[in-house]
């Protein structure tokens, strides 16, 4: 079998374009894969272009570690994010055509399951007013849909210092939410990278009496030392890596013991197999993965077949019951949240398809996301400035 291209379909909402690729073959078998590459997508499908023509054309299916081998060291330039994203796409929608073409879901491929449901939390949910009030009636819509955690960023606009007015109103978010969801259910806060190490302390204080289960990328990702210092000087998890490329980049995140849950995304470090790699690694560690995930029907299917197998994944993000809920029209077969989990997926492959007349309800929008904007939450640039 034989890869003879590749065709590249972009879905659009206000906030974010999700592109997936179809990897075509001679025997007729269709892969699919995808990516949300936040106001990059046009140099996503630009590398797409030349690396169809100089890696995938011609490659076997089946032989992916030679494929995502040559794709990230063979232009020998240092693969980024772009690039990264584009290896991803290829590479899980080859796994897709290795499912399909033996019969079997992927995580049976990969080593079989050690669980038989994957917890998942939900994110995309606090659309409302920056208000306690507004908060706790959202967070409550939540665990009424059955979720048994939840992710949010109450800051603001936040960077690098956050004065004492926000400081107060950010707890108080945080703690409209607790008081929601009950003592029980995870209660996860999202910093988006934004503050110093000494901010970042002072509000993991503030927030402790709340009990989250994790402090999500307090510093910004490039210096890791900053990370360490506030894991150093706070009792509560810290979990990072959305905005890490590579798994080789992990290894001073490790030796630093700077991190207590990792959350690699398939879809920018490499696909599938790097981030299984990732988390064996992370395995010796004694640290869990958690992947981060802001994708569509696809990538969400991509992660479900590597938390099936993963001994040490932790939880699993999804957006797409509280943000852009159609959108999972565009590929039928993922599972539903049912209880706060998903069950595994049982079709070959990824056990998702591509619907392109579906996908063709969702035009590609001019999405400019942009997390330090006003009311950013919102997730609509409409209402943002």
């Amino acid at each position: 079998m034989r890869i003879t291209g590749i065709s590249t379909h972009v879905a659009g909402t206000p906030w974010r374009n999700l592109t997936f690729v179809q990897v075509h073959t001679d025997e007729g078998l269709v892969g699919v894969g995808e990516a949300r590459m936040l106001n990059h997508t046009d140099a996503l499908i630009g590398y797409l272009a030349e690396a169809e023509r100089n890696h995938v054309i011609g490659s076997d299916p089946f032989d992916t570690e030679d494929l995502v081998h040559r794709m990230k060291y063979g232009d020998y330039g240092r693969a980024g994010e772009i690039a990264m994203s584009g290896i991803a796409c290829v590479e899980m929608a080859c796994w897709d055509i290795v499912g399909k073409a033996l019969g079997q879901p992927l995580w049976r491929l990969l080593g079989g399951k050690v669980r038989e449901r994957i917890k998942a939390y939900a994110n995309g949910w606090y659309t409302v007013e920056r208000t306690p009030e507004a908060f706790h009636t959202a967070a409550l819509k939540v665990v009424e849909r059955g979720y048994q955690a939840l992710k949010f960023d109450p800051f603001g606009t936040g960077t690098m210092e956050l004065d004492h007015a926000e400081t107060m109103r950010s707890v108080s978010l945080v703690e409209a939410v607790r008081d929601a969801i009950g003592p029980e259910a995870d209660l996860l806060v999202e910093m988006h990278g934004r503050f110093s190490p000494a901010t970042a302390i002072r509000l993991a204080g503030l927030l402790a009496p709340f009990e989250p289960s994790w402090l999500e990328e307090p510093c910004p990702p490039e210096n890791l030392k900053a990370l360490a210092k506030v894991s150093a000087h706070t009792d509560l998890p810290i979990a990072t890596g959305e905005r890490i490329h590579d798994r080789i980049e992990f290894r001073e995140l490790f030796e630093l013991q700077a991190v207590d849950i990792i959350q690699p995304d398939i879809s920018h470090i490499g696909g599938i197999a790097e981030t299984r790699k990732l988390a064996a690694t992370a395995e010796t560690h004694y640290v869990m993965v958690a992947p981060h995930n802001v994708g569509g029907p696809v990538l969400t299917a991509a992660n479900l077949h590597l938390a099936a197998c993963t001994p040490n994944f932790k939880i699993q993000e999804h957006f797409n019951d509280f943000a852009d809920s159609a959108i999972k029209g565009v590929a039928p077969g993922l599972p539903e949240v049912v209880d706060g989990y998903f069950a595994l997926p049982e079709a070959p492959g990824l056990g998702v398809e591509l619907d392109l007349d579906a996908l063709a309800e969702f035009p590609r929008q001019r999405a400019n996301f942009n997390l330090f904007a006003d009311n950013w939450h919102l997730r609509d640039p409409a209402g943002t400035k």
